[in-house]
């Protein structure tokens, strides 16, 4: 019987469309904050094990605010990965930010539009999870559930001494009163 019940093997499917929504761009905000390192493609992967840890706790409170906090956490590890990243480089990082010019037109108004974009405004959504996102959802959830583990593995260890420090203590206590 578990308090706080262990991380499933495979991820949920809200997880794997959460994936699968903010890949690429998370792939390329991860390659624009590097500065194009191919050594720290990693980072992106990194992000969405720490989003896959609190996957849980993300998806509930965001069902209770109603609010996307899944996609928050998401920047502001992104944003602590990087740094942590940058402060772990032996040489200067240089970053230079190029904004590239917004585009404002008016979209063209369809005369005639085909059976299959009348039906995508009924359908829920015609997003499809990609093979790349699949496994990207897997690993990513996989590192989770087994840093969960060795917390857990963890937490038992720290809570058996502490109880076994304890009782060596009221035993100690008990034996000098007499």
């Amino acid at each position: 019987m578990y308090l706080v019940p262990p991380m499933d093997d495979d991820p949920p499917p809200e997880y794997v469309v959460f994936v699968t929504g903010h890949l690429a761009s998370l792939r390329a905000e991860t390659n624009r904050l590097v500065g194009g390192d191919f050594e720290a493609a990693h980072l992106y992967l990194d992000v969405l094990t720490d989003v896959a840890g609190h996957w849980r706790r993300l998806h509930w409170w965001g069902r209770l605010t109603g609010k996307d906090t899944a996609t928050a956490y998401l920047e502001k590890r992104l944003t602590q990965r990087t740094k942590q990243w940058r402060d772990e480089q032996i040489y200067e990082v240089d970053i230079r930010v190029l904004r590239t010019q917004t585009l404002s037109f008016a979209p063209a108004e369809a005369i005639r539009s085909s059976l299959a974009l009348r039906k995508a405004t009924v359908l829920p959504s015609t997003a499809r999870s990609g093979a790349a996102s699949m496994a990207d959802a897997g690993i990513a959830w996989v590192k989770a559930s087994r840093r969960s583990e060795w917390h857990r593995i963890g937490r038992l260890a720290v809570g058996s001494v502490l109880l076994v420090g304890g009782l060596i203590q009221y035993m100690s206590w008990l034996s000098a009163s007499y």
